[in-house]
């Protein structure tokens, strides 16, 4: 198991090795191309939306979704989403600047998919496209988690919950209208899944 601080490295150092190609997870212009089909989507199934709710980590999904939603349909508003324990985005934002939170400090949330910083790139796409950031607890997380797997049936890990969390109790923080919510990644650890059902409805 490699340690969370050095997985970039040994990544590199594998592939150098191997000769094999290091895919960004989000850092990269086609990869944030790829990821904004997600957005082409939810404008062509509904097309009048008015609010977007997406997660944010990397940036890469949000980015790529903002850029698509604000392209073609320039009223909807765009929110990212971030557990309140890896809240990096939503400090850059406030900043001005990428704000770096570590390893440690990003580790506490479980949802593992968001635990990553802002690159330059990414952050200059929610800069100009995002119109705002707002985060949940983990507590949250969790009940929405808890509603996907029982009432829509979808093995969604926390990561991919944390919209709907915003969705069902941040309401009030977020603009009206027809929302679509991004709900993204079912790669759920068995032992957290469990727990979310044995811990029963919110």
């Amino acid at each position: 198991l490699v340690p969370p601080a050095r997985r970039l490295v040994e990544a590199e150092r594998i592939a150098a090795e191997t000769g094999g190609a290091l895919v960004p997870p989000f850092d990269d212009p086609h990869v944030i191309a790829g990821q904004g089909t997600v957005g082409l989507e939810i404008v062509e199934d509904l097309p009048d939306v008015e609010v977007v709710l997406v997660p944010v980590g990397g940036g890469g999904l949000s980015s790529g979704v903002a850029t698509a939603v604000k392209a073609l349909r320039p009223s909807a508003a765009v929110i990212g989403v971030e557990p309140l324990l890896a809240a990096d985005g939503r400090e850059s934002l406030a900043t001005g600047a990428v704000v770096f939170w570590d390893v440690d400090r990003t580790h506490r949330t479980n949802a593992d998919g968001l635990r990553t910083n802002l690159s330059e790139l990414t952050f200059a796409h929610l800069r100009e496209r995002l119109d705002g950031i707002v985060t949940v607890t983990e507590e949250e997380i969790t009940a929405a988690m808890g509603r996907l797997v029982r009432e829509a049936r979808l093995v969604v890990e926390p990561s991919g919950a944390v919209a709907l969390a915003a969705r069902l109790f941040h309401s009030h923080e977020l603009p009206e209208g027809r929302t679509a919510v991004v709900v993204s990644g079912g790669n759920a650890d068995p032992n957290v899944l469990a727990g979310v059902l044995i811990a029963g409805p919110a």
